[in-house]
């Protein structure tokens, strides 16, 4: 299977050229030249197998220039080894109403490691099938999540370093304090006087910059990302759609076929992406229900046809989503048009003044598949109680925003199918605005003591990679201009 960019270059790579690429030459993103095909057996083989063994047949489909042997490696050294504090990795709850997809089993607490404890072992077999001679800087921006998952993925691992960018005052306490403390020769964090927004597009221009990728050329320096533009960061989240699928067969909740539904609480657009291409392939997905937070830019497209970031920008208890351009969106035009001279064209606009309007057509074949709505913060904090009250279950704020919009979904059209929360944060990672829902006393408790406090009404325990923060030395203080952000990677480049 061949790989090319969403925006026209006629340049057809594999899927281990495009995972080192990152970004297409031409500022798109890299996508399947067709999607593979499953149908029922696919799925019900699925069932008495482990999250590895699923992993490796959802990703052979896909990764067709790895050996069997080679995805097998790959996937054992990524969810295996400890590293996961549950043997399901990703196990589905049953709360009565909803089906919860806990994503946040991994080292860093969050979805994003279902993918970067992945994504490292892609590059860097990619690597040695390429006989990619230069080293690789990965560079990304974060909003809080991705940023922990890629450094602790990355760490160490040969010929590769990492640099993160993330808003200064941008991610929550906890989200910082692991970023500072990562451990690793190749690692640097750096923080972006700016928004999310600011640090995600100084990345592209970085990468769009053609005289800035040759002299990173002379120091033998190539650039690639583990944000979600790189295909080696979404193929993986495709998989927990099949394993959650398989679950709900093996545990009887569903029929062999029946169609169910996920609500994803999104803020790029990768994690619910993954959905879209799962139902593509032939996973029985009913709808796929997108949530946002304030920042409700998706909403609106999906709901209107416009996708406008010139809007206020609003923090929020939900920092992970507090995004106005969703870089996957782009994936997702692509598919449904398969025009990439009119998906640049939309992209080009929205480089140019921050908008952009897709066709009635259009808009029509994506609400075959979507449906949307947002919450604002007070909403979350009363879902998380009323969950809490109900079940004994503690959200994350951004669990919460899906579990919300869920109950929207159904109240307004009435479907019953089978709905499945996709979970993508430990409470723990945003204690002190879940305890603020939880209606707790915080008064004078510091990010440690509200870990304790958390963990007496809460019946998971506190995540090991959380609680050792306590003890971890500060080892990363750079901060840089939105504008000098290039100047800070040849700095890092330099040592």
């Amino acid at each position: 299977m061949n790989y090319s960019s969403t925006r026209g270059e006629n340049v057809k790579l594999t899927s281990a050229e495009a995972i080192i690429k990152g970004l297409a030459t031409d500022g798109g993103l890299f996508v399947p030249d067709s999607l593979p095909q499953v149908d029922q057996s696919f799925i019900e083989d699925l069932l008495p197998l482990s999250y590895e063994e699923r992993a490796a047949k959802v990703l052979g489909l896909f990764l067709t220039d790895y050996t069997a042997e080679e995805i097998k490696t790959c996937v054992n050294n990524a969810y295996g080894q400890g590293k996961f504090d549950c043997e399901d990795r990703a196990p589905v709850t049953d709360l009565g109403t909803m089906q919860v997809l806990e994503l946040w089993h991994g080292p860093t607490s969050a979805f994003k490691d279902m993918a970067l404890q992945l994504l490292p072992q892609l590059m860097s077999t990619a690597l040695k099938k390429t006989g990619e001679k230069s080293d690789v800087l990965i560079l990304v921006a974060t909003s809080g999540d991705t940023g922990k998952a890629a450094l602790e993925g990355f760490k160490d691992v040969d010929q590769i370093s990492i640099m993160v960018f993330y808003p200064e005052g941008g991610v929550s306490q906890i989200q910082q304090l692991q970023m500072l403390t990562q451990e690793g020769s190749n690692v640097n964090v750096t923080a972006v006087q700016g928004n999310f927004d600011d640090a995600q597009s100084g990345v592209k221009v970085i990468f769009s910059d053609k005289a800035f990728g040759e002299e990173l050329a002379k120091a033998n320096v190539k650039l690639s990302s583990a944000n979600s533009i790189n295909w080696g960061r979404l193929v993986p989240q495709i998989v927990y759609y099949f394993s959650a699928y398989a679950d709900l067969r093996k545990a009887g909740t569903i029929a062999s076929g029946e169609e169910v539904n996920f609500t994803v609480p999104t803020g790029n657009f990768g994690n619910i992406l993954a959905g879209f291409y799962a139902k593509q392939m032939g996973l029985p997905v009913h709808k796929l229900v997108c949530a946002s937070n304030a920042n409700n830019v998706l909403t609106d497209f999906l709901q209107t046809g416009c996708y406008d970031r010139n809007r206020d920008f609003y923090k929020t208890i939900t920092p992970s989503m507090d995004i106005l351009i969703s870089s996957n969106l782009e994936r997702l035009l692509y598919h449904v048009t398969g025009n990439k001279e009119q998906v640049a064209g939309w992209m080009a606009e929205l480089a140019k003044k921050g908008s952009y309007e897709v066709d009635k057509d259009t808009r029509g074949k994506i609400k075959e598949f979507f449906w949307a709505d947002f919450v604002d913060d007070n909403a979350t904090k009363a879902c998380i109680r009323q969950v809490y009250e109900q079940h004994k279950y503690v959200l994350d704020t951004h669990t919460a925003v899906a579990y919300q919009v869920a109950k929207n979904y159904r109240h307004a059209t009435h479907d019953e199918h089978v709905m499945v929360v996709v979970s993508t944060a430990s409470p723990y990672k945003f204690n002190g605005s879940v305890l603020e829902a939880l209606q707790v006393e915080t008064a004078g408790l510091d990010e440690f003591d509200l870990l304790d406090k958390l963990q007496e009404v809460n019946e998971q325990p506190i995540p090991a990679g959380l609680a050792a923060l306590k003890t971890k030395e500060v080892r990363h203080q750079d901060v840089c201009a939105k504008d000098k952000m290039a100047d800070a990677v040849l700095k890092f480049v330099a040592k």
